[in-house]
């Protein structure tokens, strides 16, 4: 029997990178998967990919129409939610000269607010004893040049898993936060930089960890399986950084 046998699991931003890769895990672990995605293409073809036990709902978390027609979808279908992966997320990097209220909205707008109601709208659908995890970053810990914004965003994220494991304990919901290092995903492709300073970027941050390359998606699945699992009953509150001891040395 699978570790989330029987469970269902909404995970947002599904169609690639650790979404995906949670998302199919969970389903092999014998969840029903409800994943979410802004483009139609890739959300049908990672539905594919993560099989019959998978479904998807196109929609932007920044939107609030878009996450209530989500959890609509997921109350029709499921009727509850054990399990919510809250994945969805941006990497854009600036310097502080640079920042303009565009590139502040956008990443505040996904990472914090669409965030945030991506867990508010879920709860009425929450079962006692389900478990939520965030996905935030060794950013939110890190002091890097460029990150000032997006670090922000993910500050925030570990904040909002302690206030609340504080304010669903009497609901039986777990909330904890998972949060990578530098990862094999296409988000390095969406940072707003050359391909020739992403390349540099990638090569300079691999050599601060310690464990000297970057991680796969698939190994961050693995931890958020634990965050979501009854294996994790006694855990809350609590930022598990899989980061291959990038903030730990």
């Amino acid at each position: 029997m699978g570790k989330l046998q029987g469970k269902i699991a909404v995970v947002t931003g599904g169609s690639s990178g650790i979404g995906l890769a949670t998302a199919k895990l969970f389903a092999a672990e014998g969840a029903k998967v409800v994943i979410t995605g802004r483009r139609k293409p890739e959300l049908e073809a990672a539905v594919a990919e993560i099989g019959s036990n998978a479904f998807g709902v196109q929609g932007d978390v920044a939107k609030l129409d878009d996450l209530d027609r989500l959890y609509a979808e997921v109350k029709a279908r499921h009727g509850r939610i054990d399990i919510l992966f809250a994945n969805a997320g941006l990497a854009r990097l600036a310097p502080l000269e640079a920042v303009d209220e565009a590139h502040f909205d956008l990443l505040f707008g996904v990472n914090v607010k669409g965030l945030l109601f991506t867990v508010q709208k879920a709860l009425p659908l929450f079962s006692a004893g389900g478990a939520i995890v965030l996905n935030s970053s060794v950013a939110n810990t890190k002091g890097m040049p460029a990150f000032g914004v997006y670090s922000a965003t993910k500050a925030a994220v570990r904040s909002f898993v302690r206030s609340w494991t504080s304010e669903l304990k009497d609901r039986g919901i777990r909330v904890n936060a998972i949060s990578p290092g530098p990862i094999e995903t296409p988000i390095f492709d969406t940072l707003g930089l050359p391909a020739e300073q992403v390349a540099e970027f990638g090569a300079n941050i691999s050599q601060s960890v310690p464990l000297g390359r970057f991680g796969r998606p698939e190994e961050i699945a693995a931890a958020v399986l634990f965050l979501a699992s009854d294996a994790a009953s006694y855990v809350a509150g609590v930022d598990l950084y899989a980061d291959g001891g990038m903030v730990a040395v």
